[in-house]
């Protein structure tokens, strides 16, 4: 009995060593030592719930321990980076690696080598895969940007600066969002701000819009900005 459990053990870790080995050689967060612990650890406590007794049982009630657990774990290692979540293939890389020393403490070591196969196909082969889809042409992504749109003129043409902007939006069409304006340099001049959302590909006619206010009388100042590219709503 001490044996099988010590092979399960071993077995756990071999797993967690090969998953732990690719996330380190990548420079990831959870690396070598932290997979490999979790596979181990998530073992052990099956190992405890086979050791006390209880049957399926407890051994069921265990693993549902460390999957809570391994939940709070992979938390630590999601990070927010400039408005970008960092961390979550790497901490879901730890929950798979749990799922794997829980199998090896069961004694189910086909589907443990099965999981660790897969992860590992997924860290490898799949990451390349959505490189390739990733460096698409952002014409076919399903994209939605913001974009901001400022004109500085003459406090007496603010009317018809906004007239120029509202009829160009609806022209082109754009998603027009907002159109304000403000007071710049005491009160000489205006700055009418126009927030509208279209897809990247659309982006030459926001520049052809520019263009021709930029034309227009009494306006001394034209530029644009596009926000983050987010998913499109479905």
């Amino acid at each position: 009995m001490t044996l099988e459990l010590t092979l399960r053990l071993l077995a756990a870790y071999a797993f967690g060593f090969v998953i732990g080995l690719e996330r380190q050689m990548r420079q990831r967060t959870a690396g070598l030592r932290t997979i490999t612990l979790v596979a181990s650890g998530a073992c052990l406590f099956v190992l405890l719930g086979v050791l006390s007794g209880n049957g399926t049982a407890g051994v069921t009630q265990i693993t549902a321990y460390v999957v809570s657990g391994v939940g709070f774990l992979g938390g630590g290692v999601i990070m927010r980076d400039k408005g970008a979540i960092q961390g979550i293939n790497t901490a879901a890389t730890l929950w798979c690696s749990a799922a794997v020393g829980v199998l090896c403490g069961s004694g189910h070591f086909g589907p443990a080598a099965a999981g660790t196969v897969l992860v590992l196909l997924t860290n490898t082969v799949l990451r390349e895969i959505s490189r390739a889809i990733n460096t698409a042409p952002v014409s076919s992504a399903d994209l939605i940007r913001e974009y901001t749109l400022t004109v500085v003129c003459r406090e007496k043409d603010e009317i018809h600066v906004r007239a120029v902007l509202s009829n160009s939006m609806s022209s082109t069409p754009l998603s027009f969002q907002s159109l304000t304006s403000r007071d710049v340099d005491d009160g000489e001049r205006v700055e009418v701000t126009a927030t509208l959302k279209l897809h990247p590909k659309d982006q030459p006619k926001l520049e052809m819009i520019a263009s021709r206010l930029s034309m227009e009388q009494g306006v001394s100042g034209v530029s644009w900005a596009g926000q983050q590219a987010e998913p499109a709503p479905e």
